[in-house]
């Protein structure tokens, strides 16, 4: 990679076997890859709707950390949802973890096969 675009790395951050990384920092940006209920091997854990995006929300900021960001600089998600049945509880977990201004968002439901219930990517602004 150039120097410009780097992997982030760091304590936490959910190990992969896929070829992909968690996060990429591009200039002013870091871009993160689906988070999911992982162990920090990257084995998924599973759980209940509620427990799953908690524990996906918990490794997003595990990598958001390691760029050394938080989620207030969050501009974009995109979450994944297994069941339409989640909507309800995935906004209100959701609010957990952002705040007014919220940041773009996409939701698609429907998507996901029986290997997790909920997924999130977002793009961070690292200024």
């Amino acid at each position: 990679m150039t120097h410009d675009i780097q992997p982030i790395r760091g304590p936490g951050v959910v190990a992969s076997a896929l070829p992909f990384s968690a996060g990429i920092r591009a200039g002013g940006f870091v871009f993160v890859s689906g988070m999911a209920s992982a162990d920090e091997n990257g084995r998924i854990i599973h759980d209940t709707f509620e427990n799953e995006a908690r524990r996906t929300y918990e490794n997003l900021a595990r990598v958001l950390h390691a760029a050394g960001l938080g989620f207030d600089r969050v501009v974009q998600v995109r979450c994944y949802l297994q069941r339409q049945d989640d909507w309800d509880a995935h906004n209100r977990i959701y609010r957990e973890f952002f705040s007014e201004p919220f940041p773009a968002r996409t939701t698609l439901v429907g998507c996901l096969g029986d290997l997790v219930k909920y997924e999130v990517e977002c793009i961070a602004y690292a200024g």
